[in-house]
């Protein structure tokens, strides 16, 4: 039997930080957006980190398949990146002018993805509003096609009009439709293709609380079709993917170009940037907007992201991805299937999405996560999970061990479900 975790040290850090830090943690990460149900199964704080591991406030140790949602790809305090990003750090890192470093990056990504430039920021929504202000730009078009169940950040052209602080106005031009669905992005096209700026989509459709679904064959080729031909740019905001199941980007994996693709979580292990690359063809719109930050340019990042692409080279890593990410699903799948627990499992291995449908609500899937971590295996209830290099199979095996202990104990607890 694994030992069941308790936060105390975590439930006194969030008291204090509740005084000075709206929610005491807030976003998604925060208690108060009800994705760690129920709350008294997680921690709140961690102390340390590395690898696939870390450690929380109370001394716990989990093992990671959040990896700070996202960013860990290499494994947490890698020490060859962290070395390059202190070596830079040494000689200088936010200067008046741009480090010559930043153009060694460039060159290496963008050799990497196979287009043209890069353009770097910060964070994620940077650089998808950057891609819809340069579509917008290049074609003198408005409107953006969205898929239904997108995430492309928290700026105001990302939300619904019914968000909070969100005005009307900001989604004027937004148009909706489903994933999969050419019908729809046909007659779209066809009663507004001369106001259209460009079709935005993740490619394969990751959202929280539902099933991950996969492209189906031959869409986006399609999509290219006829983005070229009505002049629409196509944008794929590769934040969450990229590096994960392609290093040419995820439009390589499935076989086709973006014109405009966004990444940031993975390119450089935790060390915060973000980059959109493109083609030569939109060099120009982009070259002629002012989008700047006063960090964007920092040179540690840079340096830490030269050497963890180059590592994540070297290890084939989106093989080793998948190898890992099957041999956890494919075991999950075969611990459920012993005990006639319906656990779908969907998305990509390298980033997979997990939920019990033995009910219609979350309430027992929310409760096997909640077993899980408690006993070490830090996973969640409403998102997909990720792989990273660090991990091994010695881990996943004892991912496997807690998963199957988890079950057990949500399967007791519902003897009306589980006769």
């Amino acid at each position: 039997m694994k030992t069941v975790y308790t936060y105390n040290k975590n439930r006194e850090l969030m008291q204090r930080a509740a005084k000075v830090i709206p929610c005491g943690v807030y976003g998604h990460l925060g208690p108060a957006e009800g994705c760690m149900i129920p709350t008294s199964a997680y921690p709140f704080f961690v102390t340390k980190a590395k690898g696939s591991e870390m450690w929380d406030a109370d001394g716990n140790r989990f093992i990671d398949y959040m990896c700070g949602y996202g960013p860990n790809v290499s494994g947490y305090c890698d020490p060859e990146i962290d070395e390059a990003a202190m070596k830079q750090i040494a000689i200088g890192n936010c200067t008046t002018l741009p480090n010559t470093i930043m153009v060694d990056f460039a060159e290496l990504l963008t050799d990497t993805v196979k287009k043209d430039w890069a353009f770097f920021a910060k964070n994620g929504g940077d650089v998808t509003q950057l891609a819809i202000m340069t579509a917008r730009a290049h074609t003198g078009r408005k409107k953006i096609i969205f898929v239904n169940g997108y995430y492309h950040g928290v700026a105001p052209w990302t939300q619904k009009p019914d968000s909070p602080g969100v005005l009307p106005e900001d989604c004027r031009n937004s148009i909706y439709i489903d994933f999969n669905d050419l019908t729809q992005l046909n007659k779209v096209i066809s009663d507004q293709k001369e106001k259209i700026a460009c079709f935005i989509a993740t490619p394969y459709m990751h959202g929280n609380f539902k099933d991950n679904v996969l492209p189906a064959d031959g869409y986006w080729q399609e999509v290219r079709r006829l983005c070229t031909e009505n002049g629409i740019v196509l944008i794929i905001d590769d934040i969450r993917a990229g590096f994960r199941l392609n290093l040419a980007g995820s439009d390589a994996h499935y076989g086709f170009e973006a014109d405009l693709i966004c990444f940031c979580k993975a390119i450089a292990n935790g060390y915060n940037v973000s980059a959109l690359c493109g083609k030569n063809f939109i060099k120009p719109a982009v070259s002629s907007i002012m989008y700047t930050g006063s960090y964007w340019m920092s040179a540690v990042p840079f340096a830490a992201g030269i050497v963890n692409i180059k590592k994540l080279i070297k290890a084939d890593a989106c093989t080793y991805f998948r190898t890992l990410g099957l041999r956890l699903t494919d075991g999950l799948a075969k611990i459920a299937k012993s005990k006639n627990v319906n656990l779908s499992i969907s998305g990509e291995p390298a980033m997979f999405y997990l939920m019990i449908k033995d009910d219609n609500s979350l309430i027992l899937h929310q409760e096997w996560i909640a077993e899980c971590v408690k006993r070490g295996a830090f996973l969640t209830n409403h998102h997909n999970h990720f792989i990273n290099l660090s991990l091994t199979e010695d881990l996943v095996d004892e991912t496997l061990e807690i998963c199957d202990e988890a079950m057990d104990v949500m399967i007791k607890k519902h003897p009306e479900v589980y006769k």
